[in-house]
């Protein structure tokens, strides 16, 4: 269905090819999964399938893509949408309409489908998909994994017989995701379709996976095989690998209930140990270092906050107060609240009832010029913070704002991601890369409140360990973070405190094992293979070992 022969593609200016050699067969009725770190060339591979790449994006294709037998070098993407339906990284990038409804609507008016046909797709879409409450919402007042969902269904009702999926999962709560890949798994098992998939939360999609294609640096060779068969040796692998390859099981479990049934002998040996607590948010800091004293007035909190956008109730009573070097993750399900929670902290949204204080300031009321030494934001678009034609220039605009020491943007970008050129223009980066960018950014004004806004969203798990490396130092120096994320994993591995919303309340708000273990949505991999022991994190597992 999908086959990629001797595919090199070149972007103009760039010194070598981003793939090279790519030899590739896809067969009709399939899921691969696509996987390998971030910046190796996933979503070229993927836009070359729809069309994208060459005749969107330039540069120089090399070789031959076909799908359903069609040469996308001689076939336009409008004249390969009957065929492929694509999903890239950024949802808003692909809405042409205004309201769900008519999102879903869209491509099956441009292929000229009968309106009877039109309307029974979109029912069975919204109901596929959990959509049936927003269909006539405006896109753009719903949340980034709400509007995740409506891009996917607005690719399935045309029933394509390919579809190509950029990290579908990055803004869903994991109970949104399992939906959506049980969806994509109906479609490939009952009607035949063909699905390639890249995904760098490897923990929610591998086992759906009947092939991975491995992409493990760039320039390397495409691996291809068993998922087993490529997790064993990939650079990149989900923690139920990592805890697999631990203890050394064979064959390697690719599910929570495989890595249960292997796990007796693990249990045992962990039995009579407890896994370190994570460093609490004010503690000696190192050899010789006074204890940074708890502040008696935490640094930023909200009382009865309250929020009501576009005649919804965004935010409810919310209480919450945060204290200098505390790391916390903000939980719940698409749509609960959490960036709207963010928004008001940063100041972008006042409050309609209640009050908001960061640091002795009124957000939505103070200067830019003083907000940003207060408190900064890492949004889900990193768009939003990009405006310079290079890198170098957004580092150098952002030491200028900061009033830090020239080349502090650039080295934080180094840390975080290293091998960036400085002359690449911000849309030629990845998603997870882009992301990076804004965080570098932000930082460099070093505000004692960080805002993280889904921040591991396209980011690989080494992008993800040098992230979590950098949150600490920062929450060690007094720094309070606080992340909405769905990245059950990283809560686990990063944060002191827990708090989860739904519909715009906090409903349960505590030290993280006690959170995110008593709650089956939330609990990371080895929590549930461990379970009832208190393991959070493969890391606690092989400290306890050594």
């Amino acid at each position: 269905m999908i086959r990629f022969e001797d595919v090199s593609v070149t972007y103009d200016g760039a010194q070598a090819p981003t793939v090279r050699g790519i030899q590739l067969h896809v067969p009709e009725g399939e899921l691969m999964l696509l996987a390998g770190p971030s910046g190796v060339g996933k979503s070229t591979l993927l836009s070359a399938v729809s069309g994208l790449v060459p005749h969107f994006t330039g540069g120089t294709l090399a070789g031959r893509v076909t799908v359903a037998g069609r040469d996308t070098r001689t076939h336009k993407p409008r004249e390969l949408a009957d065929v492929v339906g694509t999903v890239g990284q950024d949802p808003l990038a692909h809405f042409v309409t205004d309201t769900v409804e008519d999102e879903l609507a869209y491509g099956m008016e441009s292929l000229g489908l009968p309106a009877p046909v039109m309307r029974r797709r979109v029912e069975e879409t919204l109901d596929l998909l959990g959509l049936a409450g927003l269909r006539d919402r405006p896109i753009s007042t719903l949340s980034g994994g709400q509007q995740q969902r409506v891009a996917i269904g607005s690719v399935l009702t045309p029933h394509p017989q390919v579809l190509v999926l950029d990290e579908p999962t990055s803004a869903l709560d994991p109970a949104a995701a399992e939906e959506v890949l049980s969806v994509l798994q109906r479609l490939v098992h009952d009607l035949g379709t063909t699905v390639l998939m890249a995904e760098h939360r490897l923990e929610r999609v591998v086992q759906y996976a009947d092939q991975v294609a491995l992409l493990p640096a760039p320039g390397e060779p495409l691996r291809v095989g068993a998922p087993a068969d490529i997790m064993a040796e990939s650079p990149v692998y989900p923690p139920v690998v990592g805890l697999g390859r631990l203890a050394g099981w064979t064959p390697l479990p690719l599910t929570v209930r495989d890595a249960r049934r292997a796990a007796g002998p693990l249990r045992e040996r962990l039995a009579q140990q407890r896994p370190n607590p994570a460093p609490p948010a004010f503690e000696e800091r190192g050899p010789g270092r006074s204890p940074v004293a708890v502040p008696e007035a935490p640094l930023a909190h909200t009382s009865g906050l309250s929020i009501r956008r576009a005649r919804i109730d965004a935010l409810r009573h919310i209480d919450l107060h945060i204290t200098g070097g505390e790391i916390i993750a903000l939980m719940g399900r698409n749509g609960a609240g959490k960036s709207t929670l963010l928004s008001s902290l940063v100041g972008l949204l006042k409050p309609t009832t209640g009050s908001v204080r960061v640091d002795g300031l009124v957000p939505h009321k103070a200067t830019p010029r003083d907000l940003i030494r207060k408190v900064g934001l890492v949004p889900q678009e990193p768009r939003d913070l990009l405006c310079a034609d290079t890198v170098a220039a957004e580092c150098t605009a952002a030491d200028k704002d900061a009033e830090a020491p020239p080349g502090t943007c650039r080295a934080l970008l180094s840390d975080l991601i290293p091998g960036i050129a400085d002359d690449t223009h911000p849309r030629d980066l990845s998603e997870g890369q882009r992301l990076t960018l804004a965080l570098a950014i932000v930082l460099t004004a070093a505000p004692p409140l960080l805002l993280l806004d889904e921040p591991t969203r396209g980011l690989d798990y080494a992008a993800k360990a040098r992230l979590v490396t950098i949150l600490r130092g920062l929450s060690a120096r007094g720094h309070a973070i606080v992340m909405a994320t769905h990245d059950v994993e990283l809560a686990a591995e990063l944060t002191h405190r827990v708090a989860i919303l739904a519909d715009g309340e906090i409903v349960a708000d505590g030290p993280t094992p006690e959170i995110v273990t008593s709650s089956p949505s939330f609990a990371p991999q080895v929590a549930k293979v461990l379970a009832p022991q208190p393991w959070l994190t493969v890391a606690q597992v092989r400290e306890a070992l050594a």
